[in-house]
């Protein structure tokens, strides 16, 4: 999708707990893997500045102040937004990168958020794409059923959806992303964003 050019990413999201700033980590920490990725961190708590703290990501995390002193030096850029944007927001975010990923857990009321914030984008012809986060282990169909309740609405998802694992809550404590994580389900969390990241890139 955005292979041979330099591109703005933003992850955005009207609820908090659905994986918004640990997207935007991995996200960049993929994308740095092939060309230089800078995270800019536009969210009040400073989440990913927090999580960059230890000095262990691979890449460099600057706030949004920051930005325009960094943005040049870089081929991409991931921006994590602050929770529960207003409808000016979105429309500045929109228009300001080439995509917008909006994380959503399968949960009722997380999707009820996702599809006000849709029906705003819709309506200004954004460049968006759903991603499914935290999705709860088999026997549960709760993943599935969201897709399908997405896709029966013509609303853009993405393939790759991110399981529900311990190592997602505790690798921002030790200030790596999962992959470097020492969890046996590691490489298993890892894969959901390497494959958000081989998506957005073909």
């Amino acid at each position: 999708m955005y292979k041979e050019q330099i591109v703005i990413i933003t992850v955005a999201s009207f609820k908090g707990g659905v994986g918004k700033t640990t997207t935007a980590v991995h996200l960049a920490a993929y994308l740095h893997q092939n060309k230089e990725t800078l995270l800019v961190d536009g969210d009040q708590n400073r989440s990913a500045m927090t999580w960059a703290k230890p000095g262990k990501l691979p890449f460099k995390v600057v706030s949004d102040v920051q930005m325009a002193k960094y943005i040049r030096q870089f081929e991409h850029i991931v921006i994590d937004t602050q929770a529960r944007p207003t409808k000016e927001d979105l429309q500045e975010l929109a228009d300001s990168c080439e995509l917008l990923i909006l994380p959503t857990t399968p949960k009722g009321l997380d999707l009820d958020a996702l599809l006000r914030t849709v029906d705003v984008l819709q309506q200004m012809n954004a460049n968006f794409k759903v991603l499914l986060t935290i999705i709860p282990p088999a026997p549960s169909q709760a993943g599935k059923e969201a897709r399908e309740m997405l896709q029966a609405e013509n609303i853009p998802v993405f393939q790759a959806e991110i399981k529900r694992l311990v190592a997602f809550e505790r690798a921002p404590l030790e200030g790596v992303i999962v992959r470097d994580y020492p969890d046996p389900r590691a490489e298993a969390a890892w894969a959901g964003y390497e494959e958000l990241g081989k998506e957005i890139l073909a």
